[in-house]
């Protein structure tokens, strides 16, 4: 059988997805007993970061949520971080420091119109050891932390954990696709964990080192994706992250498909300028050169690859289709013959198929050991939607962060 170009692209593409696929599955099997274990830790202070912009409607939840962690409140220090938003968030913040000892608020002097410089302020005005840094419109589970700080008085090249993230109360079709995702997402980051290669760890609710850092100079002020910057840069010295994945916060997710591709435009620009920044680290560095900045960028870029092979397929047959019925009509002969309608099955058929039940598989599996496949109507419907339609509407996301990054044209 004679092999073409575009048959060894094609083979390339689907022997990565492949290989990808059975990584996980393989890290899986050798750690599927210890992937809820995390190490028991006792009550340390803890500063809670929550930077903020115009989060009026959700600030209030998220303060009382850290309130109702089960952890010794006079261990507990809260900083609402307010970046001169335009509404009443910081009135808000300043209603619960005036009723809580432990609830301070701190507004930045001028809007800075990234998420970094107001976590930057709070981290540095921290009064503990450890600092845990939160999204304005998220909510932990009540035993997140507890189940958290172990991690760190476990060993000591531990810079930051990360916990699971999920939708909270998803309602719209929207936000039941990126529960879907979201969940899948924690149950890959935690086989990740299992090889010490967690690469983010992020907003919503993540627990740190304040004197790491420090160290290593704090959060990226120009970085789109704050949360992967950081690990990269502590990973590049040394110290390492960590996954809990029994720990949960819920988070708000977009609730429209546009809020939903400019967030993702946000993420795919972060993403990009972390590849630009570390890419000398590239097989150096121990895990960040070696495993990290290669299969992130393999990961982010190859949906751009399958859908260039895709829509190179797709046009070759449209005009090979074109020019046929073209040249049937001249010649008078039929369009469209019997035979015309077979399906000769190939290899590389196979291949495509088995790589799409695979990915379908893992899915579903992760969202049964998250124990999330009954929680919702039509789910089943839900996933295939997700891995049809939804995942291959990123290409064309991460095509379109790619031209603002080159131009320059994009914002917080």
């Amino acid at each position: 059988m004679q092999i073409t170009f575009i048959d060894g692209i094609f083979f390339f593409y689907t022997f990565v997805g492949l290989y990808m696929s059975i990584f996980f599955i393989t890290i899986y099997l050798r750690n599927r007993r210890e992937l809820l274990y995390y190490p028991k830790g006792k009550p340390r202070p803890v500063s809670i970061v929550i930077p903020c912009y115009n989060e009026e409607a959700t600030i209030g939840k998220a303060i009382e949520s850290m309130l109702a962690l089960d952890y010794p409140k006079e261990m507990l220090e809260i900083i609402v971080v307010d970046d001169k938003s335009a509404d009443n968030s910081a009135k808000v913040a300043k209603k619960y420091a005036s009723r809580y000892h432990n609830v301070r608020v701190i507004v930045n002097k001028r809007n800075s119109g990234k998420a970094a410089e107001p976590t930057n302020i709070g981290v540095k005005a921290a009064k503990y050891d450890y600092v845990v840094v939160a999204d304005a419109d998220s909510t932990p589970d009540k035993d997140a932390l507890l189940k958290m700080i172990g991690f760190l008085q476990d060993d000591k090249s531990v810079g930051a954990v990360t916990c699971s993230v999920m939708v909270r109360e998803p309602k719209s079709f929207m936000q039941r696709l990126q529960a879907i995702e979201y969940t899948v997402i924690a149950w890959e980051r935690k086989l990740l964990d299992c090889i010490d290669a967690v690469y983010v760890t992020p907003g919503p609710f993540a627990l740190y080192r304040k004197k790491v850092l420090l160290e290593i100079g704090l959060f990226d002020t120009t970085n789109m994706t704050q949360d992967i910057e950081i690990v990269w840069k502590m990973l590049s010295k040394g110290y390492k992250a960590r996954m809990c994945l029994d720990a949960k916060v819920h988070s708000e997710a977009p609730t429209n498909f546009w809020a939903w591709v400019r967030q993702r435009i946000r993420w795919n620009v972060g993403g990009m300028q972390c590849i630009s920044k570390y890419k000398k680290y590239i097989l150096q560095k121990g895990m960040l050169g070696l495993f990290v900045v290669p299969f992130f960028t393999v990961s982010m870029f190859m949906g751009v690859f399958g859908f260039g092979l895709f829509g190179y397929l797709i046009a070759k047959r449209v005009l090979s289709t074109y020019l046929s019925t073209k040249y049937s009509v001249y010649a008078d002969i039929a369009v469209l013959r019997f035979q015309d309608l077979s399906f000769t099955p190939s290899v590389l058929n196979f291949f495509g198929v088995a790589l799409f039940f695979l990915g379908l598989f893992l899915a579903v599996f992760a969202l049964s050991f998250m124990k999330m496949e009954k929680k919702r109507r039509g789910s089943a419907f839900n996933i295939l939607f997700y891995m049809l339609v939804y995942l291959s509407i990123y290409p064309i996301i991460l095509i379109t962060s790619f031209y603002k990054l080159f131009r320059g044209n994009y914002k917080w």
